[in-house]
């Protein structure tokens, strides 16, 4: 055994005995006993860290998953800069639009269990939605407003083709005037469904159908869940989701007493330093999630978590819907969630959308290291994860950086050293 794969070893063995019981369901292995390379992944921790050294990331948590065990957990940086706070392992997040695939389960979820259809139409559940409008942009400046074509349906949200973005399409004044804009709900003295009810009366960005338009999408599905299975979202996801998960450490707003674990907001640009968000600020800011009103359960964006949570859920979609012999969502569900449902709706380069997640099927035209099958996403705070069955992997990396600022390429050299570290 070389000193690295030593160190790993003895890393492993103590993560694992740090752990509470619910966490080891993912238990940590040496990379070798799933065919990494220990010395290959050292290559990361050292790029990790010298984002950190260099003063453009303050810390994160990476967590690599390959057949069921953990090989890969580490945290780097800092937690909180100005306390000198290390980041740990077990730090909790503002996941952002990482939100929305739990929230996407839970739909399935109620499908199965005859308590909606996804072709059914959103004013079933919602009744302002039965009857929407559409900006239409004029030549020359300004819009008209014409009736929707079609109602909007669970699986246009589900895909983001309900033609619903955040606010500054066509109409954006009669969004700003409706005061609903941008994708932070987190200190909204009301509940979802209020917000949601008014978005129906404002014009969408497109045709149902027509167009992938990336916005309040599910933060509607949350109120269809609520109003499908009678229950608040957040009681809603804590029964079905995380606690038969035993997600522990995730929430839509954070207890109290697991203040001190969530990890701090920055930003970077290209001019400066790492800069802290404003306290309690809003948008980016740091309070809210522990003393904003605890109203708005934000289905889309609104979701704290820990790398450990995340990857459990994960793994339970790459087993198709099992965790730890129990089944959450049958097989032909999960089948159904990962694969791409835009048909000739323009989106990326080899990539389509699924429900809930970006599904990969042409590799090439990708022109990233990965599979076909693939699927994934990520949040604002530049947190993303994928899961890549073909090579029974699940990588999730949290860091809480907004805006990037475009200058940091950690995303693109992660995939690169997790996919270089395979062996086998």
């Amino acid at each position: 055994m070389t000193r690295t794969s030593h160190a790993f070893f003895v890393g492993f063995v103590l993560l694992l005995l740090s752990l509470p019981l619910s966490a080891q369901q993912l238990k940590p292995v040496p990379p070798a006993k799933v065919a990494l390379s220990s010395d290959r992944l050292q290559r990361l921790t050292d790029v990790l860290n010298g984002y950190v050294n260099d003063g453009k990331l303050s810390g994160a948590v990476a967590l690599v998953v390959r057949h069921g065990k953990v090989a890969y957990m580490k945290a780097v940086g800092y937690r909180d800069i100005e306390s000198r706070s290390p980041m740990t392992n077990d730090a909790i997040f503002r996941i952002a639009s990482q939100s929305k695939a739990l929230v996407s389960l839970g739909v399935m979820i109620l499908q199965e269990e005859g308590k909606l259809l996804i072709s059914d139409p959103v004013g079933k559940y919602i009744p302002q939605f039965d009857s929407t409008t559409v900006a239409v942009p004029k030549e020359g400046g300004g819009y008209n407003v014409v009736p929707a074509k079609r109602k909007i349906t669970i699986r246009d949200l589900l895909t983001h083709t309900a033609g619903i973005g955040y606010g500054s399409g066509p109409a954006a004044d009669k969004w700003k005037e409706a005061g609903i804009q941008g994708w932070y709900f987190a200190d909204r003295d009301e509940p979802i469904a209020s917000t949601v009810e008014r978005m129906a009366a404002l014009p969408m960005d497109a045709q149902p159908g027509e167009k992938f338009v990336y916005g309040y999408n599910t933060d509607i599905l949350g109120v269809v869940i609520e109003r499908a299975s009678g229950k608040p979202l957040d009681v809603f996801l804590g029964e079905k989701v995380f606690k038969p998960l035993g997600m522990t450490d995730t929430y839509f707003y954070l207890p109290k007493e697991k203040a001190s674990r969530l990890a701090t907001v920055y930003s970077v640009d290209k001019n400066g330093p790492l800069t802290r968000a404003p306290d309690p600020g809003k948008m980016v800011g740091q309070g809210m999630y522990l003393d904003g009103p605890r109203k708005s359960f934000s289905g889309g964006a609104g979701i704290l978590s820990t790398a450990r949570d995340y990857a459990t859920f994960l793994t339970m979609i790459l087993n198709k819907g099992v965790h730890n012999g129990k089944r959450i969502l049958s097989r032909k569900s999960v089948e159904l969630m990962t694969v791409d449902h835009l048909r000739n709706i323009p989106y990326g380069d080899g990539a389509g959308f699924g429900l809930g997640f970006e599904v990969t099927d042409k590799l090439g035209d990708r022109g990233r290291l990965g599979s076909e099958g693939e699927f994934g996403w990520g949040g604002a705070y530049h947190s993303t994860y994928w899961v890549d069955p073909k090579e029974d992997l699940v990588v999730v990396y949290f860091t809480q950086l907004i805006p990037a600022g475009g200058i940091i390429d950690d995303h693109g050299k992660l995939r690169a050293l997790v996919y270089q570290a395979i062996v086998d």
